[in-house]
């Protein structure tokens, strides 16, 4: 059977894919951030997983507000990415891993999960982004595409993305294979970039849900989505992809290395890399 190596999380905000693309990495701005990442690349290295299993929320390059699924998975042979407006470089496709994109999606609706099934998928920054940031030398993996819907409302509780990275884990582990999985949730952590709150950082409530992923991890399931938007921002929901990441991660974990700088573009950018203790 396949095995869970750890579970990534990191930010995606579109300007860090423009500092890679300038090689800004070294600049004051930039460095505190993607220094925080090095530990993460020599875990990598050390553990070697064979797929990424990626949690990303979708922001209108394949889905848009006339059809937005709630959850979808991926099940291409490749996902290609496109020009989102941002000026950042169009990437070369990215490889799937279609048999576990199956096997996730047959076990998803076994378990009651309605998910969108895409054979032909575009990915945004979300997913080339923290890709780009865990394997900066080029993707050695392949990949499973989740969207979740953290775009229009109605979205899905914290609950049930919870719920959704459990179903997850035990499908990657079940599947018939000797390979290793990583999974990878993207996204926040608070901001919001409109209306009269544009900028909100909560740092309090970030650092909290960020050790609450290591020792408490439903924590965050208490919270609404109402009041996970009043606590971290209107996009800070897209934790709801690190929750599902950690969901999907079974028992107890190891802090490999986490990391935490504000600001980075007006966003709280956060980073953790857990490893698997089952």
């Amino acid at each position: 059977m396949a095995r869970i190596v750890g579970g990534l999380t990191t930010s995606h905000v579109p300007a860090i894919g423009g500092a890679i693309a300038k090689g800004l990495q070294q600049e004051p701005y930039w460095k505190p951030f993607f220094d925080g990442f090095l530990p993460v690349h020599a875990w990598l290295d050390e553990v070697k997983p064979d797929v990424a299993v990626v949690f990303y929320n979708d922001h209108g390059l394949n889905f848009f507000l006339d059809k937005m699924p709630t959850f979808a998975v991926g099940a291409a042979p490749e996902y290609r990415n496109a020009d989102e407006g941002w000026g950042l470089p169009t990437l070369p496709p990215f490889q799937g891993e279609v048999d576990l994109s199956w096997h996730v999606i047959e076990r998803l609706v076994e378990r009651d999960f309605d998910v969108t099934t895409c054979q032909e998928m575009l990915v945004d920054h979300a997913f080339t982004i923290p890709l780009k940031l865990f394997w900066p030398r080029g993707c050695p993996v392949t990949t499973v595409p989740i969207c979740i819907n953290t775009v229009q409302f109605p979205l899905p509780s914290a609950r049930r993305c919870w719920q959704l990275g459990q179903a997850v884990g035990e499908a990657i582990r079940s599947w018939d294979s000797d390979k290793r999985v990583v999974v990878i949730g993207t996204g926040g952590l608070s901001h919001q970039l409109d209306g009269e709150r544009a900028g909100f950082i909560n740092k309090p409530f970030d650092l909290k849900f960020m050790d609450s992923l290591l020792h408490d991890p439903e924590w965050a399931t208490q919270y609404s989505i109402h009041e996970l938007v009043e606590k971290t921002g209107t996009q800070g929901v897209e934790l709801l992809m690190w929750l599902a990441t950690r969901g999907a991660v079974p028992g107890f974990v190891r802090k490999v290395h986490t990391n935490y700088h504000i600001p980075i573009s007006n966003t709280a950018a956060g980073m953790m890399a857990l490893e698997a203790l089952e």
